[in-house]
């Protein structure tokens, strides 16, 4: 299992680093062309975790990393997170928790709304029997809502998914992908947000799909620590053999603002 982890860690932080390297390089080429522009990587790391002891002993942590970027025609945007769990069964250490998961975007605004772009995703799940999963996503985007406080997009594109399931060999399919994204700043210390992502097969639109979901709020304690608490959801139409179809996690911890 460790050899496994460290394989498929890799492979998910390279499509996290290409991702990322493509926005750096954009973000140089717009700083190059207006270098009075003063705006910055909004970058926020975050940790929490969960430990007992006495009548259980289990263990929970849980990081990620994610930081954007927006200029006067382009927008970048990348993170990781990940996540490790342990509980002790009958005196023994069984692990519960093991996934990694990247992701990079950039967007070149045509209009003031509408935009295309590139997305990528990088994905390790040990519990759910996903070795590796990587999408690679071009995209066309509209800002439903593009206000200060408020916003709301729409995209949609083709999906190629590069995926390896536990006890089964590889597959690479072509799909379609249907994204949204809402943030929403309820006060001047706290912002909430919701994601959902819709990945079928394109031949086989009802039988092999992936639906992504996450909402989240973030409430400051002071002008960079704040507390976070983060619903994730995932429905596998066709999860590895022996795995259910969905996967919820629920992440509380705190995040630092650079």
């Amino acid at each position: 299992m460790k050899n496994k982890w460290n394989y498929c860690a890799v492979r998910g932080f390279g499509a996290f680093i290409a991702a990322g390297a493509l926005g750096f390089w954009a973000g140089n080429v717009s700083a190059q062309e207006k270098p009075e522009e003063k705006s910055k990587w909004e970058t926020t790391a975050a940790a929490g975790a969960t430990l007992t002891r006495g009548n259980s002993e289990t263990f929970l942590g849980t990081v990620s990393l994610d930081t954007k970027r927006k200029w006067e025609r382009d927008e970048a945007a990348f993170g990781v997170g990940g996540g490790y769990g342990e509980a002790k069964v009958d005196g023994e250490k069984q692990t519960n928790t093991e996934y990694v998961r990247g992701f990079g975007q950039y967007n070149r605004l045509f209009t003031e709304r509408l935009y295309g772009g590139l997305r990528l995703d990088g994905e390790y799940d040990g519990i759910a029997g996903v070795d590796y999963r990587f999408r690679v996503s071009p995209l066309l985007g509209y800002y439903v809502i593009k206000e200060p406080k408020t916003s709301l997009t729409l995209e949609a594109g083709p999906s190629v998914v590069f995926e390896k399931l536990e006890g089964q060999s590889s597959d690479t399919y072509v799909g379609a992908r249907f994204g949204e994204r809402f943030e929403h700043k309820l006060t001047d210390t706290t912002k909430i947000w919701q994601t959902l992502e819709y990945i079928p097969q394109v031949d086989r639109w009802t039988e092999k799909y992936l639906l992504l979901g996450e909402v989240g709020i973030d409430t400051a304690i002071t002008k960079k620590l704040s507390l976070r608490t983060v619903v994730q959801g995932t429905h596998d139409s066709e999860p590895a053999s022996g795995r259910k179809k969905n996967d919820l996690r629920l992440i509380a911890g705190i995040a630092y603002k650079f």
